[in-house]
């Protein structure tokens, strides 16, 4: 065993160690099965994410250091976890008519799905800059991989172009601007860095550094002005591709910026917090305004993907462990409602039909009613209608931020999030009210099915009864060291 590793240690990541072995599995058994039985692998991959989920389950209540202060097990890892692992798990189960269709090589597309989740699993564990860094190029590599994995198709390819070199450049900056902590500091650790940066002056220096961070980060959670690259990689990547990027890579991004700033620049949070009062304003309403001309489904998801990240950095904003828990909560929540989405857009694509066009919704509830009703709760929960579970999701981060006194935010996301309702209820108008398109008939796997199940429960039971997830994300998020202590319990 290496100097310095104790049995422990390894136990500690043990839910990750089983991910890898079994992307490994899934690689090997690819190269010793025929092509007809393929198809296979899907649920080989399915098993390998319900394993690594219940190899987690151990570690609900854990709080603890392990690899040498490198990770942190704790109620917060967990909790993003559990998102990572869901996520994947219905990306898996919407993926697999649409690989038949598109005739992908299904070995390598579910190992760079389990690879994406491996990294994301690091980066909401990672209190060390070095970690953290690796889990997002994990993340990253897998994701611009599969942004191109339609080789044919020019958009995709265009996508994976685009994606990867703005990630890169992106990606410097951030580098950049940690690299400038760490000279300030001496240390990688997030923990250790907000001690030795608290007893210094403010220098210009570390301001600059700040930035640099915001900036980086502000790419991978594609919020305004570095939102450029979002539109057109949604729209090119292949579609369960792009539903697992706007919500797994959004999610750990997002755990990845609070471990930074909650954790590690806590003292500088009068100066970060007018930062990302500015970004979510910008976020929402740009976000917003833009999704209203779109005529392609994955391009207004995808400008919708932007006004929810704007909603999320108001949860940043209120810098409070109710803040943190509404953000997690959103995030969860969020799985359900853009996943569901998505698996509707996927049921679109057949051999005559790319289905990614408003006019592919035209008449659906004549053609199928059952993913019309699914479509018109996803789309009521994504503008934050009650009773679904959008709306109990934007009212905690809505309320936090009034909590934290930034009345005129919370007032701003009330007023984008009727401004989204019109493209959203636009959605619907073309399932009910328009004539039936042309194509042949729609119909789902099985597996298909399973996952629009799932994203629906969510959606609906999440928004008649939400409390037990946020009893569970208000624990979570208090094991998030740094954060202020919650301003007072949510009542119902």
């Amino acid at each position: 065993m290496p100097a310095g590793f104790s049995a422990a240690d390894f136990y500690n990541i043990l839910p990750e160690l089983v991910l890898t072995g079994g992307a490994l599995l899934v690689l090997i058994v690819d190269v010793l099965t025929v092509r007809q039985q393929r198809s296979l692998l899907g649920w080989l991959t399915f098993g390998v994410l319900s394993a690594t989920l219940l190899a987690l389950l151990p570690f609900s209540d854990a709080n603890t250091v392990a690899s040498r202060g490198l990770l942190a097990i704790d109620g917060f890892a967990f909790f993003f976890k559990v998102i990572f692992l869901l996520t994947a798990l219905v990306t898996v189960l919407m993926s697999s008519s649409y690989i038949e269709v598109e005739q992908l090589r299904a070995g390598e597309y579910y190992f760079l799905i389990l690879c994406a989740t491996l990294g994301m699993m690091f980066m909401a564990s990672g209190i060390d800059l070095i970690t953290i860094l690796i889990g997002l190029e994990t993340m990253a590599v897998a994701f611009y991989i599969l942004a191109g994995f339609l080789k044919p198709n020019r958009r995709s390819n265009e996508a994976a172009v685009k994606y990867f070199l703005l990630g890169a450049f992106s990606l410097g900056i951030l580098l950049y601007g940690m690299s400038t902590l760490y000279g300030l500091s001496g240390t990688t650790n997030v923990r250790e860095l907000a001690t030795a940066l608290a007893s210094q002056e403010r220098s210009a220096l570390l301001i600059v550094g700040l930035v640099m961070v915001v900036a980086g980060i502000g790419f991978k959670v594609a919020a305004v002005p570095f939102h450029m690259w979002a539109p057109d990689v949604y729209e090119g990547a292949p579609t369960p591709v792009t539903a697992f990027l706007s919500v797994g890579s959004k999610a750990a991004s997002f755990a990845m910026l609070l471990r930074l700033f909650m954790e590690g620049l806590p003292f500088l949070a009068d100066v970060w917090q007018p930062m990302f009062w500015v970004l979510a304003v910008v976020t929402m309403t740009v976000g917003n305004l833009a999704a209203l001309t779109q005529s392609n489904i994955k391009r207004m998801l995808a400008y919708s993907s932007i006004a929810h990240a704007g909603y999320l950095l108001i949860g940043v904003v209120a810098n409070s462990s109710r803040g943190v828990a509404a953000m997690m909560i959103y995030l969860l929540l969020y799985v359900f409602m853009q996943l569901g989405a998505f698996a509707v857009v996927v049921m679109l694509r057949r051999q005559d039909v790319v289905g990614d066009e408003l006019k592919d919704l035209s008449g659906l509830y004549f053609r199928y009613p059952t993913a019309a009703c699914a479509m018109l709760f996803f789309m009521l929960s994504l503008g934050g209608i009650p009773p679904t579970a959008g709306f109990m999701g934007k009212f905690w981060l809505f309320s936090a931020a009034i909590e934290s006194g930034f009345f005129w935010l919370a007032v701003i996301g009330v007023l984008n999030s009727a401004v989204s309702l019109y493209y959203y209820i636009r959605v619907v108008v073309f399932m009910w009210m328009k004539e039936e398109a042309l194509g042949s008939p729609i119909v789902a796997s099985p597996s298909m099915a399973v996952a629009l199940t799932v994203a629906l429960a969510g959606v609906v039971v999440f928004g008649v009864y939400p409390r037990p997830l946020f009893e569970l994300a208000q624990v979570s998020a208090q094991s998030l060291g740094g954060v202020v202590a919650a301003v007072g319990a949510l009542s119902f």
